[in-house]
């Protein structure tokens, strides 16, 4: 059997009312995704106007859909993936919203500040490889999707590290506690863990004190 995912072979995908194209180089969205959108949309937010950055961008869901739903808002989106970028810039122009997206590496140096930072980064181990269906581990990158098990939460600390004023994170439930100790360690407060439609932990947000 093939196992290739439709939306690759339709090119697009319908998603939080947006349409997204989408190549081997982009994630599919998937509704936790979506549920995580959902929430910062929800947050009752104290900065009108909100600079957001969306690390790990993919196919530009998350920041488009922000952005759609808080046009004031000023959204950013990053991906270390060259190809990933021209694929967002693109459902940006399809779906009529002014974002900005610039390849780049999250570990590298950053200057700049930001109200609220969202992502979902890579989060399934290496390990994990064995468990998962053809359909993901044959066509999906695997750059957005792999962390090596010695240091599975890299992208969430140096996304910390960042300190915005609010962050919202789509997670592994296997590090849900941990992602708790990360976050506190770094001096957030107010965090929250959410369970996912399938009941399973994979949200967490916190706020700078």
């Amino acid at each position: 059997m093939h196992f290739e995912p439709i939306q690759y072979i339709f090119g697009h995908t319908l998603w939080c009312g947006l349409d997204l194209k989408l190549t081997p180089a982009t994630l599919i969205p998937r509704p936790e995704t979506a549920e995580l959108v959902e929430k910062i949309i929800n947050y009752q937010l104290s900065t009108i106007n909100c600079h957001v950055l969306d690390v790990g961008t993919g196919s530009g869901c998350i920041a488009i859909a922000l952005k759609k739903a808080h046009p004031e808002w000023q959204v950013t989106g990053i991906d270390i993936s060259a190809e990933a970028i021209a694929v967002a810039k693109e459902n940006a122009i399809r779906n009529n919203v002014d974002v900005n997206f610039y390849q780049r590496d999250i570990f590298s140096d950053f200057n700049e500040t930001f109200n609220l930072i969202v992502s979902n980064p890579p989060y399934v181990r290496e390990s994990e490889k064995s468990s998962m269906r053809p359909n993901v581990l044959n066509f999906e990158p695997p750059t957005a999707l792999f962390v090596p098990d010695n240091d599975p939460l890299r992208f969430y600390r140096r996304i910390a590290e960042l300190k915005p004023d609010f962050l919202f994170f789509e997670i592994n439930e296997a590090f849900a506690s941990e992602m708790e100790e990360l976050l506190a360690s770094q001096g957030y407060t107010d965090i929250q863990l959410s369970n996912d439609i399938y009941g399973k932990t994979r949200i967490v947000q916190g706020r700078m004190a």
